[in-house]
Parts: structure tokens; C-alpha cells; sequence
């Protein structure tokens, strides 16, 4: 039975046990269709997928995981679990494999995008598609925003943490949400007030310089992740808020050095893109998946 036009599919709920942790993730759509992974950036968790997720249950399965130590998935101490995006890969990939998902479409941001394109490296065969929106893989993309981080990434002191703990604070997750939007109406406050919630857990901000820390792991990677792009030619379509002073436009058209097929498309917005524009997102990434999965027709 297919959903009715003026309800759209049901999105549930639920966790798996991956080795020791529990992992949060939100899915809808039916069993049998194509896979769509949503893969959440900082500061947020699948929480950033809540409008998506429906508008795509329609036709795909749709799966958006909380990785560890976000949304409502476990946060171990750090001595207990290491925090890292080659860890993060490893969940994800257990967990799709629990799912018995075997071939997906990939929705990277931020730190979605190297969990992503860790993933692909892993398992080529098993992505079919990637929508790329403010997800890096260019140092062209990575401008002056980060100089504190790559302090950090130079020597992991405590100074050098203590300098990025204004980060972790609410103006800064509200700045994420809001910089580079042109009418900040538009953005709902629970958003960015969800997210410090998780943020302000007692523990976490020593989890979050962790990972800080790892990033420098993916900027070593971006050649791999090129050689992935050019040798596999995975159909693409990359969705860029243009006025992100995290992830720079440059790092957008830098993927069409590698990608000369990707469709990209500018948006007039900040970070969080679908926060913004997802009224243009949504057909966008909707066109695209239909001409690139096999699409799944409700009964």
C-alpha cells in the first residue's frame, strides 16, 4: 500500500548493536527499494535529514545513521572507543551491511563526505550514486576558517584545543546554521539548538577535539579520493550553499577536474544548506536519483 499524497511515508526510528556500540539511525521507504545513505555533517546527526527523508521515502529506502558520538548514537569516552573517521567508515559499513543494504546511493556533507568517500574506497561496487552538498575533498575548498584546525592538526597541545573551544559553544553552532543566509527566517532555531544539546554532553567536548584532531586524516587522503572520482566515474550531482565560509564554492567546482560529468548546482545559502533551500534541493536530488537508480514504483 502506497502512501497517501497528503502523508508521506512513516520515517522510524531505531538502533543496531555494531560490535560494542549502539547506532542510531532514522529509515523509511520500502525494503525492497533502492538505497539512499544520508550521511550528516558537525555539529549535527540525522536530525539534519528530518524534511529529506520523507521526500525521498516515496521511491528509495532511505537510511541516515547518527554517527558515534552525535545524535543518539553511543559516546563512549574516547579511551574506549577511537575516534576517528577511519572508525567512523568501519560502523557505517557494518551497519549497512546489517541492514543488508548492498548497493546505495551516497548524500555526503562535512563530515558525512569523508565518511562517505572512505566508504567508496572500501567498496566502489557498492556505491551508485553520490549527491556531494558542502561536503570537501579540494584544498581548494578549505580557506582561511581553518587556520585555528590546522594549528591543531600541527600540535595537538592543549592551548591549541583551548583555541578551538569557542567552537563547541551555541553562538558558533548558530553561526554554522545561519552565516551566509540571506533570510535567516528561514532557518528554524530548534535546528542549531538540537545540536548543542548533544554538543553540551558532558564528555563530549574532549570526543569532538578527537575528531578535530583526526580530520587531517581525510586531507591526506583527498588524493585517493580523486583517484576514486577519476577511475570510477560515479554519477554525481554536488549541491553547494555558495556562501559557506567553511567549505568554499572552489571546492565545489574542484570536482569537476575529476568529475567532468558531475552536475553542480550553486545554491544562495550557507553551510547548511537544506535548511535553506530544500523546496530546490529536493526536485533536484529527486531528477537526479530517478535517472541514476532504478527507481522503486509503489504499489
Amino acid at each position: 500500500m502506497s502512501a497517501s499524497p497528503d502523508f508521506p511515508p512513516v520515517t522510524y526510528h531505531r538502533s543496531n548493536k555494531v560490535g560494542d556500540l549502539t547506532v542510531f539511525y532514522r529509515e523509511a521507504g520500502a525494503a525492497d527499494a533502492p538505497v539512499v545513505v544520508l550521511l550528516h555533517g558537525f555539529p549535527s546527526s540525522s536530525h539534519m535529514f528530518r524534511r529529506l527523508i520523507p521526500a525521498l521515502a516515496d521511491q528509495y529506502r532511505v537510511i541516515a545513521p547518527d554517527l558515534p558520538g552525535f545524535g543518539l548514537s553511543d559516546m563512549p569516552p574516547p579511551a574506549e572507543f577511537p575516534y576517528s573517521f577511519a572508525a567512523f567508515a568501519d560502523i557505517i559499513d557494518q551497519l549497512l551491511v546489517q541492514l543488508g543494504a548492498e548497493q546505495y546511493a551516497l548524500y555526503v556533507m562535512d563530515y558525512g563526505a569523508p565518511v562517505g568517500f572512505r566508504l567508496a574506497l572500501l567498496h566502489p561496487e557498492r556505491v551508485s550514486a553520490l549527491v556531494i552538498q558542502n561536503g570537501n575533498a579540494y584544498e581548494a575548498g578549505m580557506g582561511d576558517f581553518w587556520a585555528t584546525t590546522r594549528a591543531l592538526w600541527a600540535d595537538n597541545s592543549a592551548a591549541n584545543r583551548d583555541a578551538m573551544r569557542p567552537f563547541l559553544k551555541l553562538a558558533a553552532t548558530r553561526f554554522q546554521y545561519v552565516a551566509g543566509v540571506r533570510d535567516v527566517a528561514r532557518i528554524d532555531p530548534a535546528a542549531w539548538i538540537h545540536d548543542q544539546f548533544f554538543l553540551d554532553r558532558p564528555g563530549n567536548e574532549e570526543i569532538q577535539f578527537a575528531i578535530m584532531y583526526d580530520y587531517r586524516t581525510n586531507v591526506a587522503l583527498y588524493p585517493a579520493f580523486h583517484d576514486y572520482f577519476r577511475n570510477f566515474q560515479p554519477p554525481a550531482l554536488i549541491l553547494w550553499g555558495i556562501n559557506d565560509p567553511i567549505f568554499l564554492p572552489e571546492g565545489a567546482q574542484a570536482f569537476r577536474r575529476d568529475l567532468p560529468q558531475a552536475e553542480l548546482h550553486r545554491l544562495d545559502t550557507g553551510h547548511f544548506a537544506l535548511e535553506d533551500k530544500a523546496d530546490e534541493m529536493v526536485p533536484l536530488i529527486r531528477q537526479f536519483l530517478g535517472r541514476h537508480l532504478h527507481r522503486h514504483l509503489p504499489n
